[in-house]
């Protein structure tokens, strides 16, 4: 099996599936906002703005999103309000696209003989160790060999859990006793791990530490001491957001962003939420690529982020 295919197999379905609330919370609101209207005017404009801010994508994002239709309206004088969801999707397609790439290849980063590293970090409580093990499995089942490591060492039931993830994946795990430096047990792992031709690690990391203790700095920590192992590691800082929280998210977002240098985001819980907007906005806010989206409870319920097919799925009749 190809590397990506685990990813993308019957995707679209289950992406249908997942966003259901956010896409008929969205629906609902376009219905409501060009009511009695057959052409986009400023009255639309400022019905659609409401909608979009209501539905979490953010202020900063939906003026972004209003000034390119006003744009298309101004140059196509006539502009249906049919048209609407059409032009809509179009310009939040455009807009996710323009979020810069991760530069690091997964198998590129392989061929090197070094595994491709990932640091996982967010708050306690938006899936962290639920998504590391969902990821765990999706690249074990790609073929690759998988490592875990416990570092977040605050929380015995955070090394509890991981274990646990371990076991039902089925991937190799190191961990140490609770209290111990977060970045001895990332330095055990990477060498572990490289020692044992190992290709994916998968760091997870505290999303609160004790008072006495400054996250950014232990967060900086950890990847200087990666760094001894492998040197251009952590290749993938990926922030894990629970997309049920709104606006939250943001707040969060921006926390993480000034601990550490973000360069991936995943976003749980959007099975459950009518709040999938936050996708759209927290990745253009900060500039940051949606890499995976959560969609459900299950093993498999982890997605490849695509933007074309998530603004399809979302704004679709």
């Amino acid at each position: 099996m190809a590397f990506w295919d685990v990813f993308t197999k019957e995707n679209k379905k289950d992406l249908d599936k997942g966003l259901e609330k956010t896409k008929k919370n969205v629906f609902k609101k376009i219905t409501r906002a060009v009511a009695g209207k057959s052409r986009v005017d400023e009255e639309v404009l400022d019905n659609l703005e409401e909608v979009l801010i209501s539905s979490d994508v953010g202020v900063d994002t939906t003026l972004k999103i209003i000034v390119k239709i006003e744009e298309r309206v101004a140059r196509d004088k006539y502009f249906g309000t049919a048209e609407l969801n059409k032009i809509l999707k179009e310009e939040v397609t455009n807009l996710l696209a323009k979020t810069t790439e991760n530069k690091f290849d997964i198998e590129s980063v392989i061929k090197t003989g070094n595994p491709y590293v990932i640091m996982v970090v967010g708050v306690n409580g938006v899936g962290k160790t639920t998504t590391i093990g969902k990821l765990a499995n999706l690249f074990k089942k790609s073929g690759k060999k998988v490592y875990l490591g416990a570092a977040d060492t605050f929380r015995a039931a955070a090394i509890e859990q991981l274990e646990i993830w371990s076991n039902r994946v089925g991937v190799n795990i190191v961990k140490q006793k609770m209290g111990s430096d977060p970045a001895s047990v990332a330095f055990d792992t990477l060498k572990s791990a490289k020692s044992n031709n190992a290709d994916i690690v998968i760091i997870d990391t505290a999303g609160r530490l004790h008072n006495k203790i400054n996250l950014m700095s232990e967060l900086t920590k950890v990847k200087r001491v990666m760094k001894k192992v492998i040197p251009d590691a952590p290749h993938e800082v990926l922030l894990i957001l629970d997309g049920s929280t709104g606006q939250n998210a943001f707040e969060q977002a921006k926390q993480f962003t000034k601990a550490t240098e973000v360069n991936a985001l995943a976003v749980t819980k959007l099975d459950g939420t009518a709040k999938g907007g936050v996708v759209i906005g927290v990745s253009d806010q900060f500039n940051i690529p949606v890499k995976y989206i959560g969609i459900g409870e299950g093993l498999n319920d982890l997605q490849l982020f695509n933007q074309k097919e998530f603004t399809d799925s979302l704004f679709d009749s």
